[in-house]
């Protein structure tokens, strides 16, 4: 019998008891008590002291009997306050969403069955659902919380064995006891993903939930378990990184790329405090070669390592607090510059992290005011590559940017999933065609096609189109054939810093 059931069993016997006691005490005495007295009226002495003698036996029995009555009432609560703990016991055991182990009963059970290079080989997966924002945010958080109960009855289905704990939010831990081998984890890994890849019926219509898993071994990759957890963690946010929905085991060179990351993410913020940073400036001309504006682009000169490539820095800044600081010193030093350059506008790349911050325009606005620049003269440049959600805070943000008189351009344009969505969800002032389509113009007839149409959308919705990475004489006149207006690139002019500026004010491309 189970707990719930042993607890209602058990009350309610002790409810019968209480009752029959309570019927014994109230309604036994009653006609005793009416026959004592009716002997009292028609009996001699000897008689009277027989009765008040029995009558004295029965109020003992009496007494006796209230004593059991309050005994058997002491006890009820008892069981009752003792179910109650239970209760209570039962709650912070288990999540009332999923019915899975709570962190802390599980981080308990997790050191309990872990402990030392000697026990038995366990399997520790992490798992994280993706994009479970997007789907509460769609759907309404119901659909996320089915989501999540879907999510642990899929883990079930596929190992019954398992030990599951709800970490938090959409983050769930298994351990799988005897489970020494990272193949035969990985494979459980994958069986729990195609699970969750089948259609199920969530908030009245049928979706595929993805996830991702990072796997640790004890005692191979560690025999303490919170070490275990953060081994897990580390293979999970690589998962993450490298494209979501797959399961990932731990690598030791896992250990080197994070140490690298946080060594370039200590030095970097060293850098921005110290404004050891420069920024380079790439011209952009319109059809006629007049300089129109310039592109900020962010260097690092290193004093030991020597250039390090934004490649190597900005993803890392993206991935901490940084990028907020890194970007509001590109924007400040930008605005700072921005009279020596000679060119009407100026533009400046903004990660997708930036527009993520409810505070980045009010932020953005403040900057602009304190160094006395006018808002139209700027232009914040998206990748189109990270996607935007229409209807957020980076909506919010890009309408709040647009009040300032701030342009706002598609960079990289056709290189992401979602470019016509863009067009029709964001209000946008320039696309910016990616340089793959550029670079190979003169031989793809397919990209000299996808180029004219870009240009034709430019045209109608009155976007302004600049090429990138313009590199030769017949990509240029390809580039005015197909209606382009504004160009950037090696053969017009390399991103040079300020001090080796080599566009003067005035000065006409080639």
């Amino acid at each position: 019998m189970s707990k719930v059931g042993r607890r209602a069993g058990a009350r309610a016997l002790i409810d019968s008891h209480t009752r029959l006691a309570a019927i014994a005490i109230g309604v036994v005495p009653l006609p005793f008590i009416l026959i004592i007295a009716a002997f009292v009226l028609a009996s001699d002495r000897d008689t009277i002291d027989a009765l008040l003698l029995g009558g004295a036996a029965l109020s003992l029995v009496t007494v006796f009997g209230l004593l059991i009555a309050s005994f058997l009432v002491l006890r009820r609560r008892l069981y009752a306050f003792a179910a109650d703990r239970m209760a209570v016991a039962d709650r912070a055991r288990y999540d009332g969403l999923t019915g899975a182990l709570s962190r802390a009963a599980f981080l308990g059970e997790f050191k309990a069955r872990v402990s030392g290079e000697a026990a038995a080989p366990v399997a520790y997966l992490q798992i994280d659902m993706d994009h479970l924002k997007t789907l509460n945010d769609g759907d309404g958080h119901g659909a996320g919380d089915a989501a999540l109960k879907h999510l642990v009855s899929a883990i079930a289905a596929v190992a019954p064995q398992a030990l599951i704990g709800r970490l938090g939010g959409d983050e769930f831990g298994i351990l799988l006891e005897g489970c020494g081998s990272k193949k035969a984890a990985v494979a459980i890994g994958q069986q729990v993903l195609a699970a969750l890849n089948a259609p199920v019926a969530v908030a009245g219509r049928q979706v595929r939930l993805s996830a991702t898993i990072g796997i640790s071994l004890s005692p191979e990759d560690s025999a303490f378990p919170d070490q275990l957890i953060s081994l897990a963690d580390l293979a999970l946010y690589e998962g993450k990184r490298t494209g979501r929905h797959r399961v990932m085991a731990f690598d030791p060179e896992m250990l080197t790329d994070v140490r690298h990351k946080r060594l370039i993410e200590r030095e970097l913020r060293a850098a921005i405090i110290l404004d050891e940073l420069d920024l380079h400036y790439q011209p952009v001309f319109d059809a006629d070669g007049r300089l129109q504006s310039h592109e900020a682009l962010v260097r690092w000169q290193h004093k030991v390592r020597g250039t390090v490539p934004p490649s190597e820095f900005i993803h890392i800044a993206e991935e901490s607090d940084l990028i907020s600081r890194l970007g509001e010193w590109v924007l400040r030093r930008a605005c700072l510059d921005i009279e020596a350059l000679g060119a009407p506008r100026l533009s400046i790349n903004v990660s997708a992290a930036q527009l993520r911050r409810s505070d980045f325009a009010e932020r953005f606005a403040a900057i602009v005011a304190d160094t006395g620049i006018e808002g139209k003269r700027l232009t914040i440049e998206v990748t189109e590559t990270v996607p935007l959600k229409s209807g957020g805070v980076e909506e919010r943000n890009l309408a709040a940017l647009r009040e300032l008189g701030v342009r706002v351009a598609i960079d990289d344009f056709g290189a992401g999933h979602a470019s016509l969505e863009y067009l029709k969800k964001f209000s946008f002032d320039v696309l910016k065609i990616d340089r793959s389509y550029v670079a190979n113009l003169a031989d793809n007839p397919v990209d000299n096609v996808l180029v004219a149409a870009i240009c034709e959308i430019g045209r109608v919705s009155g976007i302004e189109i600049v090429a990138e990475g313009v590199e030769t004489a017949e990509q240029l006149e390809l580039l005015k054939a197909a209606g382009c207006t504004h160009f950037q690139g090696f053969l017009l002019g390399r991103p040079q810093p300020l001090s080796r500026k080599n566009v003067p004010l005035g000065a006409r491309a080639a």
